[in-house]
C-alpha cells in the first residue's frame, strides 16, 4: 500500500463559505466620507488562511485571516495593508495601491463577528 505524506498544514474543516456584509466608512485626505456597503467573505474550501473584502465596482482585497485579528487589538502591517483599532469601538483597513491609499473604518464588532463566522466554518480539526 502506497504510504500518504502528511501535510505541512493542518487539515481545515471545509464548512461552507462566510459572506457577511459591512457598512464601511470610507475616508481620505478629502473632507468628502461616504459609506458604502461591503461584502467580508471568506472560503475555508479554497483559500483557508485569506479573508476577502469586496467594494462597490467590482474591488476586491484579499488578505491573511490573522492580519484581520491582529490588527484588531494592535496595529498591524502585511504588504499593501494595514489594519488597526481606531478608538474603543471602530477599526481602520488601509488598502495601498499605485493609485493611493483608501481608508476605511469599520465597526470592530462588525469584523470580530465576522471572524468568528470564519473560525466556525473553517476550524482546524485536531490532528490524530
Amino acid at each position: 500500500m502506497p504510504r500518504i505524506p502528511r501535510a505541512e498544514h493542518p487539515p481545515v474543516a471545509t464548512g461552507p463559505e462566510v459572506a457577511d456584509q459591512a457598512q464601511g466608512l470610507i475616508t481620505g485626505d478629502t473632507p468628502l466620507v461616504r459609506t458604502v456597503p461591503v461584502r467580508l467573505r471568506y472560503d475555508p474550501g479554497t483559500a483557508p488562511e485569506t479573508v476577502r473584502f469586496g467594494f462597490p465596482d467590482d474591488v476586491e482585497w484579499a488578505f491573511p485571516r490573522t492580519l484581520l485579528e491582529t490588527g484588531l487589538r494592535t496595529p498591524a502591517r502585511g504588504g499593501d495593508i494595514g489594519v488597526w483599532p481606531c478608538g474603543r469601538v471602530q477599526t481602520v483597513v488601509e488598502f495601498h495601491t499605485a493609485d493611493g491609499v483608501q481608508v476605511v473604518q469599520f465597526d470592530t464588532t462588525t469584523l470580530t463577528r465576522f471572524l468568528r463566522h470564519t473560525y466556525a466554518a473553517g476550524a482546524p480539526i485536531p490532528a490524530h
